[in-house]
């Protein structure tokens, strides 16, 4: 499935529960911060995925569109899944979602070079064909977009835990 249509149909469900009451999504923010997690948890899967399973995205498709440039393509991949879950989980976290949407946004940034080296490569993706670069382009800043607004239901402090010693400031 499509990321940006799991994207939205989970901001739309999580949306739905808080108008009804569901406290925890009361805010569109809030709400996207979720969404996103969601999102990226599948997303994050197809790293995984041995080349063997035909029916997504899998490690094999996600080395294929790495820019020559990178070094240890196959480890990359494995990295940024990582990250991605990372990222979830620092989402959903609220003490957390601040610095996970921020740094999220980081990556999506990093990641845009491999999204146009797939697209002007002309690198097929899941067995088919290679998305457009007017496509791909849109998409990512959609998702840093989202990533950087989820940020709002957040504090803007760093966790304690955080912290340095004897910090005061946010």
């Amino acid at each position: 499935m499509d990321p940006v249509i799991v994207l939205g149909v989970a901001l739309l469900v999580f949306r739905a529960l808080g108008a009804l009451g569901v406290s925890r999504f009361a805010t569109w923010p809030a709400s996207a911060a979720h969404a996103m997690a969601v999102m990226l948890v599948m997303t994050a899967s197809a790293h995984f995925v041995p080349e063997s399973v035909t029916v997504m995205p899998n490690h094999a498709d996600l080395v294929k569109i790495v820019p020559p440039f990178v070094p240890f393509p196959g480890f990359m991949v494995y990295a940024t899944g990582v990250l991605e879950l990372l990222g979830a989980a620092g989402l959903v976290v609220t003490t957390t979602r601040w610095a996970a949407g921020f740094s999220l946004a980081a990556m999506f940034v990093l990641l845009l070079p491999a999204n146009i080296y797939a697209a002007v490569a002309q690198v097929p993706f899941n067995g088919g064909e290679a998305s457009p670069l007017w496509l791909r382009v849109p998409e990512q800043v959609a998702y840093i977009a989202v990533a950087l607004w989820a940020t709002r239901s957040a504090s803007r402090a760093w966790p304690a835990s955080l912290r340095l010693a004897g910090s005061t400031s946010r």
